[in-house]
């Protein structure tokens, strides 16, 4: 039987599961066991701290451990989390937890790639549509980042995942938005704020702050937001402008899928008039972007899935 571990590494937690094979099909095999990224200075040390949490597993079990780290990967091998002081290196891991085979992929190729899993089915669906088949799909969500992944269809029916470091392009601001442009620059030092910047958990915080003036972090500023208020408008207009973008950039016509904590938690923030207007807000592509499949990704496992089944691609 194949057996794999599973992670997903982000900046603010990570996650660890082990999947089967069964008939070609993934089952999850160990319950998922979550661990605070924060305070771990390499993937090794996070890794025996979901061990001490409850992950059972022994070396000899493992057919291929896949860890999808939330920052760029170097051939396979290394990464430095984009948003966390955290390392990860596939020898190193291997020597340390006697595993044969260790394979990195950046954590928003893990997203696509579970869009091609059973966890998919949950997806909720936010804009009715019907998409192309064989056509790209767009990945995106908003986290501690904002990342990013289109899922390209190849010659023999399936897809390859093409990841993306498109959060830290520059978010665009209309005119009528320079005061809020103007204080996000202020207090990011940004000249041109990256799109993560904007849209994502600390996004939501600086918003937040712009709209109440109160300073709260992140999660604090979600625990305040209820779907009339000016913050959730704001962030949904800011957040369907960032899924425009990038579905036109990758040219996603079998639809998009949004994933990522902020929205997981708080799905207001796409299933919200605001998130659709802006969305189809393009003279040139409204009528397709208006029909467009748009889901949101309300589970936290996610990752998860994707990474078996690049797992399970590379068997």
């Amino acid at each position: 039987m194949t057996r794999i571990l599973a992670a997903d590494v982000g900046g603010t937690n990570s996650r660890f599961a082990v999947f089967e094979v069964l008939g070609g099909e993934l089952a999850l095999s160990r319950a998922q066991v979550d661990a605070p990224t924060a305070g771990a200075s390499c993937f090794e040390e996070l890794l025996e701290r979901a061990l001490t949490l409850g992950l059972a597993w022994s070396p000899q079990e493992i057919d291929v451990a896949v860890l999808a780290v939330a920052g760029p990967v170097e051939a396979g091998r290394y990464a430095k989390l984009a948003n966390a002081a955290l390392t990860v290196d596939a020898r190193s891991v291997g020597e340390r937890f006697g595993l044969t085979r260790v394979v990195l992929i950046n954590d928003f190729l893990a997203q696509a790639y579970a869009c091609l899993s059973p966890a998919a089915a949950t997806a909720r669906v936010v804009q009715a549509g019907k998409g192309l088949a064989q056509a790209a799909l767009a990945v995106i969500g908003a986290g501690t980042g904002l990342g990013h992944c289109a899922l390209i269809p190849d010659r023999s029916g399936g897809y390859l995942a093409a990841p993306s470091e498109a959060g830290h392009a520059a978010f665009p601001f209309t005119v009528e938005e320079t005061d809020v442009s103007r204080f996000i620059r202020g207090e990011t030092g940004q000249d041109a704020p990256y799109v993560e910047a904007v849209v994502s958990g600390p996004g939501l915080a600086l918003i937040h702050k712009f709209c109440t003036g109160r300073d709260l972090s992140p999660t604090e500023a979600a625990a305040e937001l209820t779907p009339g208020s000016q913050t959730a408008g704001l962030f949904a207009r800011f957040y369907g402008r960032a899924c425009r973008n990038y579905v036109l950039a990758c040219l996603g016509r079998g639809g998009l899928f949004v994933s990522g904590g902020v929205a997981a938690k708080n799905p207001f923030l796409v299933d919200h008039d605001a998130f659709r207007t802006e969305f189809s807000a393009c003279p040139a592509f409204a009528d397709w972007l208006a029909k467009l499949p748009v889901k949101l990704v309300g589970r936290e496992d996610f990752g998860l899935w994707g990474a078996a089944v690049y797992g399970l691609k590379t068997m």
